[in-house]
């Protein structure tokens, strides 16, 4: 489990891909020196296995139902990564629960300077769009957010100075591709609820 709240970033030194794998080598001088072989941790919001580690950086290997569904098959070397290891127990819950476990790709399709803050809105899929309120929680590139409000094909969020400034969120750009994962208990309600419309 995750928390999305970021706890550094890192920088991509290998990305190679062989037999339908990606294998990854992502230089982390903060955050490869919690990590080591056989724990998770959220690249871009994706969860990966460490496999493995030295203090200043860490392997993952990227199954290709993975590539397929998020934007980690679009990395090379140099690109920036959001990173965060797998939450404790005893950890604060800063963020809300993700599992790193991707629900879809969406594009910025508006950016928007008001106030001090960055308003960006983005355009996910319907099977995404469908499970986003306004105050709910949304995942982007793994970096937990609020939902500031929600169109019919669209939502937008609005960053603080603070998470542009400590995330890989301050290069977005219209066209710009984001992993996407909504709030999972909404998920788990529309499960429990969905019979009950059968009657």
């Amino acid at each position: 489990m995750f928390t999305g709240i970021v706890t550094g970033t890192g920088v991509v030194r290998r990305a190679r891909l062989r037999a339908g794998i990606l294998d990854l080598d992502i230089e982390a001088r903060g955050v490869a020196r919690e990590l080591g072989t056989g724990d998770s941790v959220a690249v871009n919001g994706v969860c990966l296995t460490v496999t493995g580690s030295t203090r200043k950086s860490f392997k993952a290997q990227v199954m290709e139902a993975t590539l397929a569904a998020t934007t980690i098959g679009a990395l090379e070397r140099g690109s920036l990564v959001n990173l965060e290891p797998a939450a404790r127990f005893s950890d604060r819950i800063g963020g809300h629960l993700m599992q790193g476990h991707v629900d879809d790709r969406a594009s910025v399709i508006r950016i928007e300077e008001q106030d001090g803050t960055r308003r960006v809105w983005f355009a996910p899929p319907e099977s995404a769009q469908r499970y986003l309120v306004p105050k709910g929680s949304v995942a982007i590139d793994g970096v937990s957010l609020t939902v500031a409000e929600v169109g019919r094909t669209s939502f937008q969020v609005a960053f603080i100075p603070h998470t542009l400034e400590v995330t890989t969120l301050k290069d977005l750009s219209v066209g710009s591709v984001v992993n996407v994962e909504v709030d999972v208990i909404a998920k788990y309600v529309e499960r429990f609820v969905d019979p009950l419309h059968g009657r």
